[in-house]
């Protein structure tokens, strides 16, 4: 077993509202066996996190939000992946449950995890992180009759074997409307759009597992936010995150976006 729980939770310091951001590819932790079985010193460095997402968001709690983020990166397992790695998009390149390649194609891994090591991992992190995520969602639907369901990611802004180079800040993703209503789409393109920050829906993200499985739960609104990470850091420089001069200003910008979020909420709320 590992000596960390694969997710940590924090609690609104503020009047509880019912929101739930999911930070699911945030986490840099490699368990020894997976560190050794990395395909070089390039994967080592963990291309495709979504650095430092959670210090980003730390803004929530005051604001009333629950967040819950993961511990280990998703090269020990996707969390925003189905477990029996079904396709979120038929025909089209995606990474699974355990990726073996990157957005670029490089491979992950020096020799595959076998289909015994995969399910181990979903069993050690996958499992406990959703059990998690669908137990807050109960709670605050239990209390306040429905639940807003956040995915916060963020990406490199380069081309990959998904899309070409992103020329724009923010990509909201529900599953082409299926996951959310359109109150809370039209909020968030407000808000992002309030903070002079370009907005595309559903193209090239429609938001993954985590949108598509718990969207289609009752009264549960769930939408994916994948920011481009040029918006509160240097892309070339991951570790220097926080210390990025964009790094407090994103910030900013995104507690003015979630304050326009919980205006619109505070409408169904009353």
């Amino acid at each position: 077993m590992p000596g960390l729980t694969p997710f940590e939770v924090r609690r609104p310091t503020a009047a509880e509202v019912p929101v739930l951001v999911s930070i699911p590819h945030t986490g840099v932790r490699v368990p020894e066996d997976v560190a050794a079985a990395l395909a070089g010193s390039d994967m080592a460095a963990l291309p495709m996190t979504d650095w430092h997402l959670h210090d980003l968001y730390d803004f929530l709690p005051g604001l009333g939000i629950t967040s819950i983020h993961a511990v280990y990166s998703r090269f020990v397992v996707d969390l925003n992946r189905s477990p029996k790695a079904t396709p979120l998009y038929p025909g089209r390149f995606e990474t699974g449950l355990v990726p073996t390649e990157t957005f670029q194609g490089e491979p992950v891994f020096r020799q595959p995890p076998s289909a015994e090591d995969i399910e181990r991992r979903r069993q050690l992190y996958h499992k406990p992180y959703h059990d998690e995520l669908l137990r807050l969602l109960k709670a605050l639907r239990h209390r306040f009759g429905f639940v807003v369901l956040i995915d916060a990611h963020s990406v490199a802004s380069v081309a990959n074997r998904l899309h070409g180079a992103l020329t724009g800040e923010i990509y909201l993703g529900d599953r082409d409307g299926q996951s959310c209503g359109e109150w809370l789409r039209q909020a968030l393109i407000d808000g992002f759009s309030e903070q002079g920050l370009r907005v595309a829906v559903n193209e090239p993200y429609k938001g993954g597992y985590i949108t598509d499985h718990y969207g289609r739960l009752e009264e549960v609104d769930a939408i994916q936010i994948e920011m481009c990470q040029r918006v509160y850091m240097d892309e070339g420089r991951p570790a220097e995150g926080p210390d990025s001069p964009r790094f407090i200003g994103a910030g900013g910008r995104l507690r003015e976006v979630f304050s326009i979020l919980l205006a619109r909420l505070g409408t169904r709320v009353g």
